[in-house]
């Protein structure tokens, strides 16, 4: 409600509704972005792991389908939104636009507390954050406190917080973490796709925004260009599910999550670079003005469809690297902390904005505002966008030497985290003492001294 712009709302030019300075609106403003971003980082983090709870039984082909299919209502449900709701701001109120949203929230939060008893998950005691970061921390001390002495039995930094070598937690609760540590990688390799994909509402926005808007007399809204990203989403989930389906069959996975993400990286870095060329190319327009928002501003006369490729690119980026990422975070854990890797993933996401928010204002500073400028046609943005193409290119490369350890990580921790188990590994140890003993019995040709 608050994020309401305050110069919008008055009766007339002589009573306006309220009083507050401009830094008093600022406070307001930012508190509203503030309590959104929490909102936001709570629903992402939640909805979609107690979604995929029901489906702890299935297998990995199971799984990539019901992600393919969740982000696939997500992103309908975003063209819809950036369809509808920016035109209403853009070219009818743009109040009405902060409002349709405000009743929609009110509406899912009260259908949310009428369902509310069918929608509680209850973890495992022992699964919990505190108990993630107290086993790395209590890891993090036994190695301090062994610096001079390494222990032979310890393979990994985090057995030291294994009750056998002087910790406080189970050897179940270590090894569950173990198996989370080794999906860091890949979380750290998100990071900067993300970077990538945030450039949609930042550099894209400006580029569009820049550009021709009227389509045969119609002002499209900047905003609805975000629809032609989503568009590649919509039309790939379908055919992937169908591919699958008909090419391999139940008892296959499919491909490797691991080359729709290598693939998908690929099309985010050549999307960036598509983008500079767009932007050398758009400056060869002449400049008009165009009307946005009650402002005029001169704009370049190029149309702005001319952009579409790089939102493709990217929206085909989208629909290979999220649903498999949120499958290897799903599945390459213990059932026990599944929520908590799905948080992770978000997690190292959300760095990724700001890190995008970083090389913005890194480029700003360091160029003095030629990379990243004001004024579009006065900087050189597309050289902006050729650096993160190529940090993006290095970032893919590295994933790919790494890509094969989550390929096979799902039966390596079958079979590690199963074995280390003390209750299995008692198991194996009686069957063994009892094969012996038959092979004793039963062999005919050890003498009765090798016997004994």
């Amino acid at each position: 409600v608050v994020a309401f712009p305050f110069e919008d709302i008055y009766i007339d030019r002589r009573h306006i509704l309220h009083t507050l300075t401009k830094r008093e609106q600022k406070i307001v403003f930012y508190f509203a972005l503030l309590t959104a971003s929490l909102g936001i980082g709570g629903i992402r983090a939640i909805v979609c792991p107690l979604s995929a709870y029901n489906l702890e039984d299935c297998g990995p082909k199971e799984l990539l389908s019901f992600f393919n299919w969740f982000y696939w209502l997500i992103n309908l449900n975003s063209a819809v939104v950036f369809v509808s709701i920016s035109y209403i701001q853009q070219s009818v109120a743009r109040n009405l636009g902060f409002l349709i949203p405000f009743v929609s929230v009110l509406m899912a939060m009260i259908t949310i507390h009428m369902v509310r008893g069918e929608m509680i998950y209850k973890p495992k005691t022992d699964s919990s954050l505190l108990t993630t970061f107290g086993v790395i921390a209590s890891a993090l001390k036994m190695c301090c406190m062994r610096y001079h002495y390494v222990s032979g039995g310890v393979t990994n930094w985090l057995d030291h917080a294994k009750e056998n070598y002087g910790g406080q937690y189970s050897e179940t609760q270590v090894e569950s973490i173990k198996s989370l540590a080794r999906l860091f990688p890949l979380f750290a390799f998100q990071i900067l796709y993300r970077t990538c994909i945030m450039q949609i509402p930042s550099g894209y926005y400006l580029q569009t925004m820049n550009s021709n808007l009227n389509f045969s007399g119609f002002v499209l809204p900047v905003a609805a260009m975000s629809v032609i990203s989503i568009v590649p989403l919509l039309i790939l989930v379908p055919i992937l599910e169908c591919i699958n389906s008909c090419l391999f069959s139940s008892k296959d996975t499919g491909h490797s999550p691991t080359i729709y993400i290598v693939v998908g990286q690929l099309s985010a870095a050549l999307s960036v670079m598509v983008a500079g060329f767009s932007e050398i190319h758009r400056k060869h327009f002449p400049q008009v003005e165009q009307m946005l928002s009650e402002e005029v501003l001169l704009v370049s006369s190029m149309p702005c469809f001319h952009l579409a490729p790089q939102y493709i690119l990217l929206g085909v980026a989208e629909a290979l690297v999220t649903p498999s990422c949120s499958l290897l975070s799903f599945r390459l854990v213990p059932e026990r902390i599944r929520g908590i890797s799905m948080h992770f993933l978000t997690l190292f996401n959300g760095a990724g904005c700001f890190m995008g928010a970083f090389f913005v204002q890194t480029a700003h500073a360091g160029t003095q505002g030629n990379w990243f400028p004001h004024l579009l046609h006065e900087g050189k943005l597309e050289r902006f966008f050729f650096f993160l193409a190529s940090l993006m290119t290095v970032n893919t490369l590295g994933f790919w030497t790494i890509a094969h350890r989550y390929d096979n990580l799902n039966q390596e921790y079958t079979n590690e985290f199963r074995g280390s188990l003390p209750e299995e590994k008692l198991l194996k140890h009686e069957k063994a003492i009892k094969h012996y003993d038959s092979v004793l019995e039963s062999s005919p040709i050890l003498s009765p001294m090798e016997k004994t």
